[in-house]
């Protein structure tokens, strides 16, 4: 099989032991944009048969996390298929029926070697400086000995048979053929003393049965592919193209930790970036279109996705780039879109409720457009909209006097601008912005002063939404009430000095 466009099966099969992270939702990505480039399927399935590692409520999580970037698998838990059960332990006669099969035509066979006899093994090898690996002892029993073990009901494990010459190709579709030589290979366990196989056997078993054409996976599993390979060989099974990913590195070009940022998939979401966003940035970690394209639409990712782009070195995790591509994504949405993206953000903040009436989705759909161009994150909403629900309750002076004005000529700058607010014939965000800009020129005053000391009085802060905007959204009467409040303050200081 080649790197055809036919219609592709791809798979991604997670341990339920933790959350997705970053870099696993990058091999999401790419394995479900391929399946859609193709016209294939893109398959869930839960491997869960390591069972001291199995997290409870895991399995839940992973799938949450899926379907919150809106990568639906069309097999899999929760939707069925084909070729269910999607979850390993429930598939456990299918795994033992091929052990046997192999078993038999000796590509497998059992261990009964204690975990004592295994770590004295290994101790005795590092001391003698050679690598860790089973030394193949059960393999190497008698008939009579096997025979002995095998009615003793002692416990054992299955290993594969690797052979002793020879090599194994693996011919991965990014990095070319590469080659393994056999006798560097260990026996690895197929099947543990519980019953339930390791990921190397049941990997092999489950891409077979469900007919996965391309094994994408992390390059962190190349050194154990030719296992693999040779499972498919002793099988006389088709081999699927293999598709080792480049890693997700940091900015120290080391693979992803959690210093750098591989937290859960779920954290980025919930900080507000956008679905939407992360999937166009996580599509560019290792893959590209051309030289200059970026901002990429779901529907463009799929048409373009193509393999020959994916490059075999790992690409950087650059959240300067990713919160540029959220900014980006978030001043594409509608005033509507955004304003119910925020609302649980807003609501979480105390500024509407659990359930937004009519009249507070309405209010925040009318003050969006304040925060639409300075938004990174929709987190970022409740802190940039709270001066419009919350008056300042006390001002900092420092902030409130321009440094090249006192408090009296502040204070009667104040005094004029809300004589002059509360003459206007409307409340129109041009008229506000012409009126204060003509009493600039009519007080002597830098626009800069005058409009600082105004931003302050309004909203208590000197960073702000644009100020015009603000004062429109706050209403004639809240803003010459601040103004006012604010007077009064300098006027409180010209008392005590």
């Amino acid at each position: 099989m080649t790197n055809t466009e036919r219609p592709a099966r791809t798979r991604f099969a997670p341990s339920p032991t933790g959350y997705v992270h970053i870099g696993s939702m990058r091999t999401v990505i790419f394995e479900w944009l391929w399946a859609r480039h193709t016209g294939g399927q893109f398959v869930l399935r839960i491997e869960d048969t390591d069972r001291n590692r199995y997290v409870e409520g895991a399995e839940d999580q992973l799938k949450e996390s899926i379907r919150r970037m809106g990568l639906m698998w069309d097999e899999g838990p929760d939707v069925g298929g084909p070729f269910a059960p999607y979850k390993q332990s429930e598939r456990l006669d299918l795994y033992h029926r091929h052990a046997d099969e192999l078993l038999a035509k000796g590509h497998l066979y059992k261990c009964w070697c204690t975990p004592e006899r295994l770590k004295q093994v290994n101790e005795e090898k590092q001391a003698r400086k050679e690598p860790p690996g089973y030394d193949r002892h059960c393999r190497n029993l008698s008939p009579e000995e096997r025979a002995e073990l095998e009615a003793s009901g002692k416990q054992y494990v299955i290993r594969l048979a690797v052979p002793l010459e020879g090599e194994t190709i693996v011919n991965d579709l990014i990095r070319g053929p590469i080659t393994f030589q056999n006798a560097l290979q260990n026996d690895m366990v197929m099947l543990k003393s519980d019953g339930f196989p390791t990921y190397h056997f049941a990997v092999v078993v489950d891409d077979h049965e469900m007919q996965i054409t391309h094994a994408m996976r992390a390059d962190e599993w190349i050194a154990t592919s030719p296992l693999h390979v040779m499972l498919y060989q002793f099988f006389g099974w088709e081999q699927p193209v293999w598709v080792h990913l480049p890693n997700v590195l940091g900015a120290d070009g080391k693979k992803l930790s959690k210093r750098h940022g591989d937290t859960a998939i779920t954290d980025y979401l919930d900080k507000g970036y956008l679905p939407e966003a992360l999937l166009n940035f996580l599509a560019l970690i290792g893959w590209g279109y051309d030289e200059t394209t970026e901002i990429m639409t779901r529907d463009e990712l799929i048409e373009r996705f193509t393999l020959d782009r994916i490059s075999p070195s790992g690409g950087v995790l650059n959240l300067e780039k990713l919160n540029k591509f959220n900014g980006i994504y978030i001043r594409q949405l509608s005033t509507a879109e955004l304003t119910e993206r925020l609302l649980p953000y807003l609501a979480d903040a105390g500024l509407v409720g659990a359930e937004p009436s009519a009249a507070e989705r309405a209010r925040i759909e009318e003050l969006v457009p304040l925060i639409q161009e300075r938004l990174v994150v929709l987190s970022e909403a409740p802190d940039l909209l709270r001066l419009v629900f919350t008056a300042p309750d006390s001002y900092d002076h420092a902030l409130l006097i321009p440094k090249k004005l006192d408090a009296s000529t502040t204070q009667q700058a104040l005094h004029a601008a809300t004589a002059a607010l509360r003459e206007l014939p409307s409340w129109e965000v041009a008229v506000i912005e012409a009126r204060l800009r003509s009493l600039t020129e009519e007080l002597g005053l830098k626009v800069g002063d005058l409009f600082m000391a105004l931003r302050v009085a309004a909203t208590g802060s000197k960073v702000s939404p644009p100020l015009f905007e603000t004062m429109h959204a706050l209403g004639r009467e809240e803003t010459l009430t601040r103004l006012e409040r604010a007077i009064a303050s300098l006027g409180a200081v010209g008392t005590a000095a």
